[in-house]
Protein backbone atom coordinates (compact mmCIF):
# COMPACT_ATOMS: atom_id res chain seq x y z
CA UNK A 1 0.00 0.00 0.00
CA UNK A 2 1.39 3.38 -1.03
CA UNK A 3 1.79 6.29 1.31
CA UNK A 4 -1.10 8.06 -0.41
CA UNK A 5 -3.45 5.14 0.11
CA UNK A 6 -2.44 4.84 3.75
CA UNK A 7 -3.17 8.55 4.22
CA UNK A 8 -6.67 8.24 2.76
CA UNK A 9 -7.40 5.20 4.90
CA UNK A 10 -6.23 6.93 8.06
CA UNK A 11 -8.31 10.02 7.29
CA UNK A 12 -11.39 7.89 6.68
CA UNK A 13 -10.91 6.03 9.98
CA UNK A 14 -10.51 9.32 11.84
CA UNK A 15 -13.72 10.58 10.26
CA UNK A 16 -15.61 7.48 11.36
CA UNK A 17 -14.20 7.77 14.85
CA UNK A 18 -15.45 11.34 15.04
CA UNK A 19 -18.93 10.51 13.75
CA UNK A 20 -19.59 7.20 15.53
CA UNK A 21 -20.67 8.49 18.95
CA UNK A 22 -22.89 11.23 17.53
CA UNK A 23 -24.55 9.02 14.87
CA UNK A 24 -25.55 6.58 17.55
CA UNK A 25 -27.13 9.49 19.43
CA UNK A 26 -29.51 10.33 16.58
CA UNK A 27 -33.07 9.11 17.17
CA UNK A 28 -36.73 9.64 16.35
CA UNK A 29 -39.43 8.48 18.81
CA UNK A 30 -42.80 7.61 17.27
CA UNK A 31 -46.01 6.51 19.02
CA UNK A 32 -47.08 2.90 18.64
CA UNK A 33 -49.50 1.75 15.91
CA UNK A 34 -52.48 4.09 15.82
CA UNK A 35 -56.11 3.36 15.02
CA UNK A 36 -58.52 6.24 14.38
CA UNK A 37 -62.06 6.77 13.15
CA UNK A 38 -62.80 8.17 9.72
CA UNK A 39 -63.50 11.90 9.96
CA UNK A 40 -61.74 12.43 13.29
CA UNK A 41 -58.64 14.50 14.05
CA UNK A 42 -55.52 12.46 14.78
CA UNK A 43 -52.41 13.79 16.54
CA UNK A 44 -49.16 11.81 16.31
CA UNK A 45 -46.78 12.81 19.14
CA UNK A 46 -43.20 12.65 17.92
CA UNK A 47 -39.77 13.79 19.13
CA UNK A 48 -36.28 13.63 17.63
CA UNK A 49 -32.69 14.02 18.81
CA UNK A 50 -30.17 15.31 16.21
CA UNK A 51 -26.39 15.21 16.46
CA UNK A 52 -24.83 18.54 17.29
CA UNK A 53 -21.40 18.21 15.63
CA UNK A 54 -18.88 15.93 14.00
CA UNK A 55 -15.13 15.98 13.29
CA UNK A 56 -14.10 16.42 9.67
CA UNK A 57 -10.97 15.07 7.89
CA UNK A 58 -8.90 17.99 9.11
CA UNK A 59 -9.84 17.18 12.73
CA UNK A 60 -12.03 20.23 12.94
CA UNK A 61 -15.23 20.19 14.96
CA UNK A 62 -18.12 20.99 12.64
CA UNK A 63 -21.34 22.22 14.30
CA UNK A 64 -24.59 20.90 12.86
CA UNK A 65 -27.98 22.56 12.66
CA UNK A 66 -31.26 21.07 11.45
CA UNK A 67 -32.46 23.10 8.47
CA UNK A 68 -35.23 20.89 7.06
CA UNK A 69 -37.80 18.34 8.31
CA UNK A 70 -40.13 16.13 6.31
CA UNK A 71 -42.97 13.62 6.73
CA UNK A 72 -43.69 11.13 3.95
CA UNK A 73 -45.94 8.09 3.39
CA UNK A 74 -44.81 4.53 2.70
CA UNK A 75 -41.20 5.40 1.80
CA UNK A 76 -38.24 3.93 3.75
CA UNK A 77 -35.89 6.91 3.43
CA UNK A 78 -38.16 9.90 2.68
CA UNK A 79 -35.44 11.80 0.77
CA UNK A 80 -34.84 13.85 -2.37
CA UNK A 81 -37.87 13.77 -4.69
CA UNK A 82 -39.99 11.49 -2.49
CA UNK A 83 -43.53 12.95 -2.23
CA UNK A 84 -44.11 14.39 1.24
CA UNK A 85 -47.26 15.16 3.17
CA UNK A 86 -45.23 17.87 4.88
CA UNK A 87 -41.95 19.59 3.92
CA UNK A 88 -40.68 22.58 5.91
CA UNK A 89 -39.04 23.99 2.77
CA UNK A 90 -42.13 23.64 0.61
CA UNK A 91 -44.76 26.32 0.12
CA UNK A 92 -47.38 23.75 -0.89
CA UNK A 93 -48.13 21.06 1.68
CA UNK A 94 -51.07 18.76 2.17
CA UNK A 95 -53.93 20.91 3.51
CA UNK A 96 -55.05 18.36 6.12
CA UNK A 97 -51.55 17.63 7.48
CA UNK A 98 -50.44 20.18 10.06
CA UNK A 99 -46.91 20.15 11.49
CA UNK A 100 -47.03 21.03 15.20
CA UNK A 101 -43.30 20.60 15.78
CA UNK A 102 -40.14 22.62 15.17
CA UNK A 103 -36.52 22.19 13.97
CA UNK A 104 -35.10 21.49 17.43
CA UNK A 105 -36.68 18.30 18.78
CA UNK A 106 -40.46 18.24 18.33
CA UNK A 107 -41.80 16.45 15.23
CA UNK A 108 -45.52 16.12 16.18
CA UNK A 109 -47.87 15.79 13.21
CA UNK A 110 -51.63 16.35 13.15
CA UNK A 111 -54.07 14.99 10.54
CA UNK A 112 -57.48 16.66 10.30
CA UNK A 113 -60.62 15.08 8.81
CA UNK A 114 -59.03 11.66 8.66
CA UNK A 115 -59.85 9.64 5.52
CA UNK A 116 -59.32 6.08 4.39
CA UNK A 117 -56.50 7.23 2.07
CA UNK A 118 -54.52 8.40 5.11
CA UNK A 119 -54.00 4.78 6.12
CA UNK A 120 -50.23 4.31 5.71
CA UNK A 121 -46.86 4.06 7.44
CA UNK A 122 -45.56 7.57 8.05
CA UNK A 123 -41.85 8.37 8.54
CA UNK A 124 -40.01 11.48 9.70
CA UNK A 125 -36.70 12.75 8.27
CA UNK A 126 -34.37 15.44 9.59
CA UNK A 127 -31.79 17.17 7.40
CA UNK A 128 -28.88 19.29 8.68
CA UNK A 129 -26.56 21.85 7.09
CA UNK A 130 -24.19 18.95 6.38
CA UNK A 131 -25.04 15.49 5.01
CA UNK A 132 -23.50 13.97 8.11
CA UNK A 133 -26.51 15.16 10.09
CA UNK A 134 -29.24 13.72 7.82
CA UNK A 135 -31.31 10.93 9.41
CA UNK A 136 -34.55 8.97 8.82
CA UNK A 137 -35.96 6.53 11.36
CA UNK A 138 -37.32 3.75 9.16
CA UNK A 139 -39.50 2.26 11.88
CA UNK A 140 -42.21 4.85 11.26
CA UNK A 141 -45.73 4.90 12.70
CA UNK A 142 -48.56 2.86 11.17
CA UNK A 143 -51.97 4.53 10.97
CA UNK A 144 -55.16 2.48 10.54
CA UNK A 145 -58.46 4.17 9.65
CA UNK A 146 -61.80 2.55 10.50
CA UNK A 147 -65.32 3.67 9.57
CA UNK A 148 -66.95 2.87 12.91
CA UNK A 149 -65.97 1.44 16.23
CA UNK A 150 -67.86 0.00 19.17
CA UNK A 151 -67.09 1.67 22.48
CA UNK A 152 -67.29 0.15 25.93
CA UNK A 153 -66.62 1.35 29.48
CA UNK A 154 -64.26 -0.42 31.86
CA UNK A 155 -64.47 0.40 35.56
CA UNK A 156 -61.55 0.38 37.99
CA UNK A 157 -63.90 -1.24 40.51
CA UNK A 158 -65.45 -4.69 40.13
CA UNK A 159 -68.47 -3.54 42.14
CA UNK A 160 -71.39 -1.60 40.68
CA UNK A 161 -72.54 -0.59 44.17
CA UNK A 162 -70.13 1.77 45.89
CA UNK A 163 -69.96 3.21 49.38
CA UNK A 164 -69.99 6.94 49.92
CA UNK A 165 -66.43 8.32 49.90
CA UNK A 166 -64.94 5.76 47.52
CA UNK A 167 -63.19 6.66 44.23
CA UNK A 168 -63.69 5.03 40.84
CA UNK A 169 -62.34 5.56 37.30
CA UNK A 170 -64.38 4.85 34.17
CA UNK A 171 -62.28 4.24 31.05
CA UNK A 172 -63.75 4.47 27.53
CA UNK A 173 -62.13 1.86 25.26
CA UNK A 174 -62.66 0.53 21.77
CA UNK A 175 -62.24 -2.63 19.74
CA UNK A 176 -59.49 -0.70 17.91
CA UNK A 177 -56.23 0.09 19.73
CA UNK A 178 -56.50 3.86 19.84
CA UNK A 179 -53.50 5.98 20.65
CA UNK A 180 -55.66 9.02 21.29
CA UNK A 181 -59.40 9.23 21.82
CA UNK A 182 -61.40 12.45 21.66
CA UNK A 183 -64.08 11.27 24.07
CA UNK A 184 -67.14 12.98 25.56
CA UNK A 185 -69.10 11.65 28.55
CA UNK A 186 -72.80 11.50 29.47
CA UNK A 187 -74.66 10.78 32.70
CA UNK A 188 -78.30 9.72 32.38
CA UNK A 189 -78.23 11.17 28.85
CA UNK A 190 -76.92 14.59 29.92
CA UNK A 191 -73.51 15.74 28.62
CA UNK A 192 -70.75 16.20 31.19
CA UNK A 193 -68.09 18.91 31.00
CA UNK A 194 -65.27 16.36 31.26
CA UNK A 195 -63.62 15.01 28.10
CA UNK A 196 -60.95 12.38 27.63
CA UNK A 197 -60.70 8.57 27.70
CA UNK A 198 -60.83 8.38 31.54
CA UNK A 199 -63.51 9.79 33.84
CA UNK A 200 -62.38 9.94 37.48
CA UNK A 201 -65.08 10.11 40.16
CA UNK A 202 -64.44 10.56 43.84
CA UNK A 203 -65.01 10.82 46.59
CA UNK A 204 -68.43 9.68 45.38
CA UNK A 205 -71.80 10.41 46.98
CA UNK A 206 -75.40 9.56 46.25
CA UNK A 207 -75.59 12.26 43.55
CA UNK A 208 -73.02 10.32 41.49
CA UNK A 209 -75.43 7.39 41.06
CA UNK A 210 -76.62 6.94 37.48
CA UNK A 211 -75.94 5.48 34.03
CA UNK A 212 -72.74 6.64 32.33
CA UNK A 213 -71.98 6.44 28.59
CA UNK A 214 -69.15 7.68 26.37
CA UNK A 215 -68.89 8.62 22.70
CA UNK A 216 -66.34 9.95 20.24
CA UNK A 217 -66.50 13.68 19.79
CA UNK A 218 -66.70 13.18 16.02
CA UNK A 219 -69.67 10.78 16.37
CA UNK A 220 -71.71 11.69 19.45
CA UNK A 221 -74.75 9.72 18.28
CA UNK A 222 -72.80 6.43 18.55
CA UNK A 223 -72.46 5.80 22.26
CA UNK A 224 -71.20 2.97 24.41
CA UNK A 225 -73.34 0.62 26.42
CA UNK A 226 -74.29 2.26 29.74
CA UNK A 227 -72.26 1.63 32.87
CA UNK A 228 -74.48 1.80 35.98
CA UNK A 229 -73.20 3.07 39.31
CA UNK A 230 -75.11 3.00 42.60
CA UNK A 231 -73.67 4.85 45.58
CA UNK A 232 -75.03 3.88 49.00
CA UNK A 233 -74.92 6.61 51.62
CA UNK A 234 -73.70 4.73 54.71
CA UNK A 235 -75.25 7.29 57.11
CA UNK A 236 -78.80 6.16 56.25
CA UNK A 237 -78.26 2.46 56.97
CA UNK A 238 -78.39 2.61 60.82
CA UNK A 239 -81.46 4.84 60.72
CA UNK A 240 -83.30 2.50 58.36
CA UNK A 241 -82.37 -0.54 60.44
CA UNK A 242 -83.49 1.24 63.60
CA UNK A 243 -86.87 2.19 62.16
CA UNK A 244 -87.52 -1.33 60.88
CA UNK A 245 -86.46 -2.91 64.18
CA UNK A 246 -88.67 -0.56 66.21
CA UNK A 247 -91.63 -1.25 63.96
CA UNK A 248 -91.20 -5.02 64.28
CA UNK A 249 -90.94 -4.79 68.07
CA UNK A 250 -94.09 -2.67 68.28
CA UNK A 251 -96.00 -5.06 66.04
CA UNK A 252 -94.89 -8.05 68.12
CA UNK A 253 -95.94 -6.33 71.36
CA UNK A 254 -99.34 -5.44 69.91
CA UNK A 255 -100.02 -8.99 68.72
CA UNK A 256 -99.00 -10.43 72.10
CA UNK A 257 -101.23 -8.00 73.99
CA UNK A 258 -104.26 -8.72 71.79
CA UNK A 259 -103.70 -12.45 72.30
CA UNK A 260 -103.62 -12.00 76.09
CA UNK A 261 -106.80 -9.89 76.01
CA UNK A 262 -108.74 -12.49 74.05
CA UNK A 263 -107.45 -15.38 76.18
CA UNK A 264 -108.29 -13.74 79.50
CA UNK A 265 -111.63 -12.40 78.29
CA UNK A 266 -112.61 -15.89 77.15
CA UNK A 267 -111.57 -17.37 80.50
CA UNK A 268 -113.48 -14.64 82.39
CA UNK A 269 -116.60 -15.32 80.32
CA UNK A 270 -116.46 -19.02 81.06
CA UNK A 271 -115.97 -18.50 84.80
CA UNK A 272 -118.33 -15.55 85.08
CA UNK A 273 -115.60 -13.25 86.31
CA UNK A 274 -116.77 -10.05 84.73
CA UNK A 275 -114.65 -7.61 86.70
CA UNK A 276 -111.41 -9.49 85.97
CA UNK A 277 -111.98 -9.27 82.20
CA UNK A 278 -112.60 -5.55 82.42
CA UNK A 279 -109.44 -4.98 84.48
CA UNK A 280 -107.32 -7.00 82.06
CA UNK A 281 -108.82 -5.02 79.20
CA UNK A 282 -107.93 -1.69 80.78
CA UNK A 283 -104.44 -2.75 81.82
CA UNK A 284 -103.54 -4.13 78.40
CA UNK A 285 -104.82 -1.10 76.55
CA UNK A 286 -103.01 1.16 78.91
CA UNK A 287 -99.73 -0.60 78.00
CA UNK A 288 -100.49 -0.36 74.27
CA UNK A 289 -101.28 3.33 74.63
CA UNK A 290 -97.95 4.06 76.40
CA UNK A 291 -96.00 2.05 73.83
CA UNK A 292 -97.68 3.93 70.99
CA UNK A 293 -96.68 7.24 72.58
CA UNK A 294 -93.03 6.12 72.67
CA UNK A 295 -93.06 5.11 68.98
CA UNK A 296 -94.56 8.37 67.76
CA UNK A 297 -97.61 10.55 67.87
CA UNK A 298 -98.78 9.39 64.46
CA UNK A 299 -99.96 6.03 65.96
CA UNK A 300 -101.98 7.55 68.85
CA UNK A 301 -105.27 8.02 67.01
CA UNK A 302 -105.33 4.49 65.61
CA UNK A 303 -104.48 2.96 69.02
CA UNK A 304 -107.12 5.06 70.80
CA UNK A 305 -109.82 4.11 68.28
CA UNK A 306 -109.03 0.42 68.66
CA UNK A 307 -109.09 0.77 72.47
CA UNK A 308 -112.52 2.42 72.43
CA UNK A 309 -113.98 -0.26 70.16
CA UNK A 310 -112.60 -3.16 72.21
CA UNK A 311 -113.65 -1.52 75.51
CA UNK A 312 -117.18 -0.90 74.25
CA UNK A 313 -117.41 -4.50 73.06
CA UNK A 314 -116.45 -5.94 76.41
CA UNK A 315 -118.72 -3.52 78.30
CA UNK A 316 -121.61 -4.53 76.10
CA UNK A 317 -120.93 -8.19 76.79
CA UNK A 318 -120.71 -7.52 80.56
CA UNK A 319 -124.05 -5.67 80.58
CA UNK A 320 -125.65 -8.45 78.63
CA UNK A 321 -124.35 -11.05 81.05
CA UNK A 322 -125.57 -8.91 84.05
CA UNK A 323 -129.05 -8.67 82.61
CA UNK A 324 -129.22 -12.42 82.09
CA UNK A 325 -128.09 -13.07 85.69
CA UNK A 326 -130.60 -10.56 87.10
CA UNK A 327 -133.40 -12.20 85.15
CA UNK A 328 -132.44 -15.60 86.42
CA UNK A 329 -132.44 -14.38 90.03
CA UNK A 330 -135.96 -12.85 89.62
CA UNK A 331 -137.24 -16.13 88.23
CA UNK A 332 -135.85 -18.08 91.19
CA UNK A 333 -137.42 -15.69 93.73
CA UNK A 334 -140.79 -15.81 91.95
CA UNK A 335 -140.81 -19.60 91.89
CA UNK A 336 -139.98 -19.77 95.60
CA UNK A 337 -142.86 -17.47 96.57
CA UNK A 338 -145.28 -19.40 94.42
CA UNK A 339 -144.39 -22.66 96.07
CA UNK A 340 -144.79 -21.18 99.56
CA UNK A 341 -148.17 -19.82 98.72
Amino acid sequence: MSGWDRGILCSFMVLLAGLEPDVVGQSVRYPGPVCAVNGSTLTLPCSFTPIRSFTDTLHRQVLLQIVRVRWCKNHPICQRTTPSVYDSQSQVNHPRYNYLGDLKGNCTLQIRDLQKGDEATLRFRMEANHTGGHFTNQTGVTVTVVDQTSLRINSSSDETQLRSGQTVSLICTSNCSFHQLHVVWFKDGEALSHSGPALNLGPVSAKDSGNYTCALKSSISTRSQPCSLLVNDGNNVPMIVGVVSTGLLALGALILCVFLIKSRAKAAEQKGQRSEGVQVELKCHDNIYRHALELGGHQQEASQTEEDLNYASIQFQNKHQTRRLDGAEDAVIYTSLANRG
